[in-house]
């Protein structure tokens, strides 16, 4: 039985007549005034080089050809308008307007009628651009002006249509680069493709099997398309990073000790609860240190008196939970300076507390400066993952 992912995707069915009105339209322009500028004066340039230098270059048989053909107007728009674009990368320009233009001749010679000639020559032209991968819309401009024209001469292929093509791409590869737009834009994935996890070779996969269903021409790379996709996953992820709180992903089954803790007891904690850090805090739940295993070391240090087999005696003797010394505390060797964060703070703020300042720990507090939850780092790493996730 096929299932809905066996399917593309339809178009939404029972539209109202205000959205249908709506459809119409256009889209609201997502660049800038500067970006905007910068199209219309390399559109201005790559035409006046490509006027100028074509006129100067035209030789003595084509002066009843025009020097300069229309579709060059609609291929400035493309390769200084939308330059990632797969439609106005150079061979589409180059390659679409000319065998384009070669169609239409053919077509001329071999078609009576006009109309036919001309509905031919655009349609033959599209098929040979989606078979040489030059897809290029001017390319069908190109071939129609020559099917309405009558132009049988296959040179006019090369001059005008060739010579303008290759003289505006090369002015679209100078001014791009020039004004920090890559051109020609990448279409191939890189020879050498960096190592990637499973993850990233499913996301591939899945990328690849979205394009197959949808199955119609983007003016769009796939890679564009994919890094606009990881983008918007980063912003959305970013955006859920914000919003978490301490109160969010704090651990709240806390094991804590007292001030009067015997260090045996504390240390029979670590080992039955397999905790890393003990809260100390007084009779109102307030926190008045913590203590760590790296306490007991550097206690056990203090005290050597005989090496190395004096400290292991003394932890050992820490670790009876049989003979727990009354006279040996908790708050005899606890931290007593003690990072802590309210259960409001945001999760972004203690990010740099865990990655550069060796935090593993950071008690959270709340009403009254009591005690009410500890964030490790294994919760922040498991809340980084899980704001990874896409929106359900």
């Amino acid at each position: 039985m096929p299932t809905p992912s066996d399917h593309p995707p339809k178009p939404q069915a029972g539209f109202s007549a205000a959205e249908w009105l709506r459809a119409w339209l256009p889209a609201r322009m997502r660049v800038n005034r500067r970006e905007q500028l910068r199209v219309v004066v390399g559109a201005t340039l790559g035409i006046l080089v490509t006027a100028w230098l074509s006129r100067s270059l035209a030789w003595d048989g084509a002066q009843a050809w025009p020097w300069l053909i229309a579709p060059m107007g609609a291929s400035a728009v493309l390769v200084f308008g939308v330059p990632a674009s797969p439609l106005a990368q150079p061979w589409a320009v180059v390659g679409g307007n000319t065998l384009s233009a070669l169609v239409g001749v053919a077509c001329v010679r071999w078609v009576g009628s006009p109309e036919w000639a001309a509905a031919l020559a655009v349609g033959l032209a599209i098929g040979l651009m989606f078979a040489l991968r030059c897809l290029h819309p001017p390319g069908g401009a190109s071939a129609l002006l020559v099917a309405l024209t009558g132009v049988s001469d296959p040179w006019f292929a090369l001059d005008p249509v060739l010579l303008n093509s290759l003289l505006l791409m090369v002015v679209g590869v100078a001014y791009n680069t020039a004004t920090r737009r890559q051109y020609p834009h990448p279409q191939l994935p890189p020879l050498q493709a960096p190592a990637r996890d499973h993850e990233a070779d499913a996301v591939e996969a899945d990328l690849n099997a979205v394009l197959t269903r949808y199955n119609q021409v983007l003016d769009i790379s796939r890679d564009d398309l994919k890094a606009l996709l990881e983008d918007t996953q980063l912003s959305a992820y970013q955006r859920k990073l914000a919003n978490l709180r301490c109160r969010d992903i704090m651990s709240t089954h806390l094991i804590t000790v007292r001030h009067l803790t015997p260090l045996g007891q504390a240390w029979s904690l670590f080992r039955q609860h397999h905790v890393k850090a003990l809260p100390v805090v007084n009779a109102d739940g307030g926190i008045v240190g913590i203590v760590t295993p790296a306490d007991f070391m550097r206690a056990a240090e203090a005290q050597d008196e005989g090496g190395f087999e004096s400290r292991w005696r003394l932890l050992r003797k820490w670790a009876s939970a049989e003979r727990p010394s009354p006279h040996e505390t908790v708050g005899q060797i606890m931290t007593r300076q003690v990072r802590v964060a309210s259960v409001d703070r945001h999760l972004a703020e203690l990010i740099p507390l865990f990655g550069s300042s060796g935090h593993h720990h950071i008690p959270i507090i709340g009403a009254g400066e009591r005690l009410v939850g500890m964030v490790t780092q294994s919760d922040v790493v498991a809340a980084l993952s899980q704001s990874s996730k896409p929106d359900k």
